[in-house]
């Protein structure tokens, strides 16, 4: 009948933005990106963003260059990369954990380690 309509109960919520970094209602759609290591496209708000800086270098290399190297105090030069992953991806190459469900509530990012300074 027309008069008689339930309202359904609302489905419990896992995460408050259904894993997507976006406030609801806000948008539509958002462009994809690839993931890094399975390759599949990602929402680019739901994608685990990485911002990698490394070392031209590798380590093994890089003492040799300071010996040889005839300006004193030379910087090498550094490789900056921003990198995605889906989320399964992510979780199998363990750049993020699995939570549990209180601690998918702690938004604040993990506490950082200081480089610590080369003794000479």
């Amino acid at each position: 009948g027309e008069g008689r309509r339930r309202r359904r109960a609302a489905m419990t919520k896992k995460r408050r933005a259904n894993g997507r970094n976006k406030p609801a209602g806000a948008r539509g759609h958002v462009k994809r990106v690839r993931c890094e290591s399975s390759g599949a496209l990602v929402p680019k708000d739901k994608a685990v963003s990485r911002y990698i800086v490394r070392n031209l270098v590798d380590a093994s290399a890089l003492r040799d260059m300071q010996d040889a190297s005839v300006i004193d105090g030379y910087a090498l030069p550094k490789l900056y990369r921003k990198v995605y992953y889906s989320i399964a991806a992510a979780i199998h190459s363990r750049v993020v954990r699995v939570r549990s469900r209180e601690d998918r509530k702690i938004r604040t990012p993990p506490p950082r380690f200081k480089p610590r300074p080369d003794k000479k």
